[in-house]
């Protein structure tokens, strides 16, 4: 039923609409729920019974290890082990009645007190171990939240515990209570917020299906995008939840269609770290739990993007967001916000395939870095893989910090084998960087990934996991390597049409040579071919070197400009049009004259005040000669031009700014200018090779 003002309504601001649902929202919505129907988004009855079922067994099965864990610990009557109790809860998204088909269900086992822990990570396991339905079964004891993850019956199952300061677990034990919480160590408040959360987000929207509705929306487009994981610095299921909650605050009365394209752009122009809040923050804190607020604890106004949840003690649910995975999400809402727009645009023809559309990822980066985690038992396996996973994101911490990447995008799916050269027991992730803008600068990863492994082996023993034949690969490769790592179906998925090939004619290009010049160049030339003659434009086919090697028609391959050019004599290069376009990604702007300090301080100010490409022509013309001329690179000098820097396996060098492998100099031009003052090897040519200096004001002329 819809709201009025006059009705109490939740959030800590007054609603920016209380506009019911048009025709064209209802018809809209109508068609995403069509829409999302083969995605899975829906169980159907059959399902939801067989899910009920797994939850009563694996309640049962809670029930008989306290009542054992109480035999060995007390010496207490047969007929009062029953009044112990015991259960488990429901939270997430199948509390919230958002599941999907295949998706896992959270759950909580609540014990009495006298239950600890370490029982729940020893006896408990070896119970499960027992039952024939459990598959999959491995524990994250070091964990934010500790947890059992397993496979019960075909359904995949997390569990945490919580130990209650009671010496009884009643039936109808309301976990909403904040008294339960006193007494309480913090890991078991961590586990029973997860069910005290879900129900107040329940609590605090205005209409729940219609939430229900845009919620399964969102985590589907999440999921399509790549950037639904709490544990690699996306956002999980419950801060996604939150940020649904908030929209149906902020629009109480708008149906699913509406609340989606609301969703974008609410959160597309959100000031963070200004932090999403569905309820007042509390004035008191009375069992002196840390709760987020940055006025009092300094650490909190360093988080990235701050969601809080609204039962006590609140927290950020998105702690784990670093700068890239936050960059990442704002352009992903940014997108978002144009499709849904498109769609209402089409009015009742509007696709929702417009938003749904698969990621691009391995079509978006140039460089990516390759985890893999292997063992040779599947038991090992299953630990090891968990373990892994939860660090990842330190990975990623690592890359950010170092000041040549700008972005480290990891992305949630993980790839097993791809052929039987590969372990039958390994997984790898994918880690997409895009860098800065550097000129000749070596990026050397060594240090970063030296740093993740370390850690990581050196934690694995401390906890008593790591086993002999677990191990851990990292390298680095290039998108054209990827064939080698990831099926095609995937390479190729989300790819976008490839443009057709663009001839630019103006004088910021390089020019190749017509058929026509080529034949009508004198035959007397034998000596040099790089120096030997002017080439005008013809309107042949143009070669943009505006930036590093690019791929020609979208294609992996990499134009050999040595090899295009080598009947070029001379080239002139005037880069005027690049200042009229931005630089994107697969971009670098060319290098500039660089000085040593003490050379630069002694350079005359005319100098330092010339355009970068008059240096670099002018550095790039032949000895004795005035012309900025580009003297294009000859077979002989590019088989023995030298490669310095080491050979680091995750060494990568910056050409024209773009880091590459290293000795990969890509083209003829691609080499850096080596600073004034380096020696160099003479240049070998002949007198009439080199165009004579002229007088100012003096056009230059073809030579014949």
């Amino acid at each position: 039923m819809p709201l009025d003002a006059g009705q109490k309504l939740q959030g800590i601001t007054a609603p920016i609409s209380m506009e019911g649902p048009k025709p064209i929202d209802i018809h809209l919505s109508k068609k995403l729920e069509e829409y999302m129907r083969p995605f899975g988004v829906f169980e159907s009855e059959e399902e939801l019974a067989h899910r009920m079922d797994v939850l009563n067994k694996v309640n049962l099965l809670v029930r008989e290890w306290i009542k054992d864990v109480s035999r060995r610990k007390n010496n207490i009557p047969e007929n009062k082990i029953d009044s112990f109790g015991g259960m488990v809860c429901t939270f997430g998204s199948y509390r919230l009645g958002v599941h999907t088909k295949g998706a896992d269900i959270d759950t909580l086992c609540v014990a009495p007190r006298h239950v600890e822990r370490t029982d729940f990570f020893t006896s408990f396991i070896e119970l499960l171990k027992e039952q024939s339905e459990v598959k999959e079964l491995r524990a994250v004891e070091e964990a934010f939240v500790p947890v059992i993850k397993m496979s019960f019956d075909g359904i995949e199952l997390d569990m945490t515990f919580a130990r209650l300061a009671l010496p009884t677990i009643p039936e109808d034990i309301d976990l909403k209570n904040e008294s339960l919480l006193k007494n309480l160590d913090l890991k078991c408040v961590r586990s029973l917020n997860g069910c005290r959360v879900t129900d107040a987000i329940l609590h605090l929207v205005p209409n729940v299906e219609n939430f229900r509705m845009t919620l399964r929306a969102i985590k589907l487009w999440a999921k399509k995008k790549c950037i639904y994981s709490n544990s690699l610095g996306f956002l999980g299921g419950v801060s996604w939840a939150m940020l649904v909650a908030r929209v149906c605050q902020l629009y109480p009365n708008a149906d699913p269609s509406t609340l989606l394209q609301k969703f974008f752009m609410v959160y597309s122009k959100w000031e963070w770290p200004q932090p999403v809040l569905l309820t007042e923050l509390s004035q008191e804190n009375k069992l002196n739990f840390a709760v987020w607020d940055p006025r009092i604890n300094p650490s909190d106004r360093f988080h990235l993007m701050p969601i809080i949840t609204p039962a006590y003690p609140c927290q950020n649910s998105t702690f784990n967001v670093t700068n890239s995975t936050r960059q990442i999400m704002m352009d992903e809402f940014k997108e978002g916000l144009e499709a849904t727009s498109e769609i209402y645009k089409q009015g009742e023809e509007g696709n929702w395939a417009l938003l749904f559309g698969p990621s691009n990822f391995f079509q978006k980066y140039k460089h990516y870095i390759v985890l893999s985690c292997a063992a040779q038992e599947e038991s090992s396996y299953l630990e090891w893989h968990g373990y892994i996973e939860s660090k990842i994101r330190l990975l990623v911490g690592n890359l950010e910090r170092n000041p040549f990447i700008r972005l480290a995008h990891v992305t949630p799916e993980s790839h097993g084998p791809l052929d039987n050269s590969d372990h039958k027991f390994m997984c790898k992730w994918f880690i997409g960087l895009s860098f800065n803008k550097v000129e000749n600068q070596n990026v050397d990863l060594t240090f970063d990934i030296q740093s993740f492994t370390n850690i990581v082996y050196k934690q694995a023993v401390h906890i008593k996991l790591y086993k002999d034949d677990m191990t851990v690969d990292i390298r680095h490769v290039k998108r054209k390597m990827l064939d080698q790592f990831v099926p095609p179906d995937v390479l190729v998925r989300g790819a976008k049409p490839r443009p057709a090939k663009k001839i630019h004619a103006s004088t910021g290009n390089l020019q190749r040579l017509s058929t026509e010049s080529q034949q009508q160049q004198p035959k007397t030339l034998p000596h040099s071919r790089s120096d030997t003659e002017l080439v005008h434009v013809t309107g042949s086919e143009v070669i943009d070197l505006s930036g590093e090697d690019k791929p020609v028609n979208g294609s992996d391959e990499v134009i050999d400009l040595d090899k295009k050019n080598r009947n070029a004599e001379v080239i002139i290069i005037e880069d005027n049009e690049r200042g009229k376009r931005p630089c994107d990604d697969n971009e670098i702007a060319q290098p500039t004259k660089k000085f040593k300090p003490a050379e630069q301080a002694n350079t005359p100010m005319d100098v330092n005040l010339q355009s970068p490409n008059s240096l670099r022509k002018r550095d790039s013309s032949p000895p004795q000669c005035d012309t900025p001329v580009k003297r294009s690179k000859s077979l002989e000098e590019a088989q023995t031009g030298r490669i310095s820097g080491s050979g680091s396996p995750m060494h990568t060098e910056s050409v024209f700014g773009s880091p590459v492998g290293k000795g990969e100099s890509g083209d003829g031009v691609g080499q850096g200018l080596a600073p004034v003052g380096e020696d160099k090897e003479p240049l070998q040519m002949d007198k009439g090779s080199c165009l004579p200096a002229l007088p100012a004001g003096k056009p230059i002329e073809k030579v014949a």
